[in-house]
């Protein structure tokens, strides 16, 4: 395994999944890297980059091997890396596969293991499966598996294991089985020591529209009854101990994201009402009762299908970040803005970036003191590129380095995920 500097405008080297980039000093002050060019139809009110912006990046190639692809990265209590990948496997099945690493050791990555094989699963760009880590050491993954006749019956598969992922639960639906329609878009959190919290969009009322009439495949994308936000939570038993309908209506295929409050956990995503207007809500659980959703910014988004790009969410204290995308105004744009009563109230969002470059597809973590977002940019005739953004914990202050180009186009390149651990930030993608 080697360790190296990316250059700056240097391409960096290809690898079966995605390159692991770690971002160093962008804590502290960013050294080595040219800032993100500003791009032909950028708005002019974008915060100005600073002169001074640069970045130490250093590629660090992945334990996946060639075809495999849907990166997840997330962090254990000890601070330790966790990626997850999906690989084709024998006669037409697929493996979901699970390493870890310490940033602070030079062991590099451990030995990967396999969390799940089968066949039948539902492998979307968009919808990948997850892993997480629980304070007291257990570890839970889930994934999409086909349920029913049609291409969209799919459900979520959940399974726990005890001992750091040598061997795993049966799997477990998280929806009623025999539920026609599409459940997937999971978020996890961590609701206990040993109790595992998850959000999820759910079609089980939809089904039932479904039923009544002809079933479309891309009806997921607009039109027709709308889906649903529901929750629950599993114990060390890997059991259901309750479940919640959260929004009746919600936006069918983007992303959902939480993060702990001292509050509660915030649950964010796209609503949808009645007049397809589809803006950022948000959720809090208390540990007893979910509030009545919100809108986190009335974008006043109208759009009558989904755009398959949802919100971003981290959390500190009393303090709440969210970040999304929208074209509210005509033009894409990513939009955040801070809350100081555990997502209660938000203030006027601020732009991050706007003009038809910005694809979207928010990444977020929180890095001490500030907050650093990952997203795709495209140009025509040019590779799409990922931009890291980083920013005080008022949005401003802003610094952008191109992180690097992506040979992939369309949605093939997937959603970035970026961490912060070990005094850097950690980025993965297709």
């Amino acid at each position: 395994m080697s360790l190296f500097r990316l250059p700056a405008r240097a391409r960096a080297p290809r690898s079966s999944v995605a390159l692991l980039l770690c971002v160093a000093a962008l804590g502290t002050a960013l050294a080595a890297c040219t800032p993100a060019p500003s791009s032909s139809g950028e708005d002019s009110r974008q915060a100005r980059v600073p002169a001074r912006s640069a970045a130490v990046v250093t590629p660090w190639a992945l334990p996946a091997p060639a075809g495999a692809g849907q990166p997840d990265l997330a962090t254990s209590p000890e601070g330790n890396l966790l990626l997850s990948w999906v690989e084709p496997g024998a006669e037409d099945t697929h493996r979901l596969r699970l390493s870890s690493m310490s940033p602070t050791a030079d062991a590099g990555w451990q030995p990967a293991l396999t969390v799940a094989e089968g066949r039948k699963w539902f492998l979307n760009w968009a919808d990948t499966p997850h892993v997480y880590a629980l304070p007291d050491g257990s570890l839970w993954a889930h994934w999409l598996r086909g349920t029913g006749p049609a291409r969209m019956d799919y459900g979520i598969d959940l399974v726990r294991s005890g001992d750091g992922g040598r061997s795993w639960s049966a799997p477990t639906l998280v929806h009623p089985a025999g539920t026609r329609g599409d459940h997937g878009f999971v978020t996890f959190w961590a609701q206990g020591p040993d109790q595992l919290g998850l959000a999820w969009l759910d079609s089980r009322q939809k089904a039932a529209a479904m039923a009544a009439g002809p079933v479309h495949e891309d009806d997921h994308h607009g039109g027709g009854a709308p889906m649903m936000l529901r929750a629950a939570l599993y114990g060390s038993q890997a059991t259901q101990q309750a479940e919640w309908p959260l929004d009746a209506s919600t936006c069918d295929c983007c992303t959902t994201a939480s993060a702990m409050t001292d509050r509660g956990v915030v649950v964010v995503y796209r609503g949808r009402d009645a007049g397809e207007i589809r803006d950022t809500r948000i959720v809090r659980f208390d540990g007893k009762a979910w509030t009545s959703p919100r809108d986190v910014h009335a974008d006043g988004w109208r759009i009558a299908g989904c755009p398959v790009n949802g919100p971003v969410v981290v959390a500190r204290g009393v303090q709440v970040w969210a970040a999304w995308y929208t074209e509210a105004d005509g033009l894409p744009e990513l939009r955040a803005a801070r809350s100081d009563d555990a997502g209660d109230h938000f203030g006027e969002p601020v732009t991050l970036a706007r003009g038809p470059q910005v694809l979207g597809r928010l990444s977020l973590a929180l890095a001490r003191d500030r907050l650093l977002a990952a997203w795709l940019e495209t140009a025509e005739d040019a590779p799409q590129r990922i931009v890291l953004g980083r920013y005080d914990l008022h949005w401003r202050d802003s610094e952008r380095v191109i992180v690097a180009p992506i040979a992939a186009r369309g949605r093939a390149s997937g959603l970035p995920r970026v961490r912060w651990v070990g005094q850097a930030a950690w980025l993965v993608w297709t």
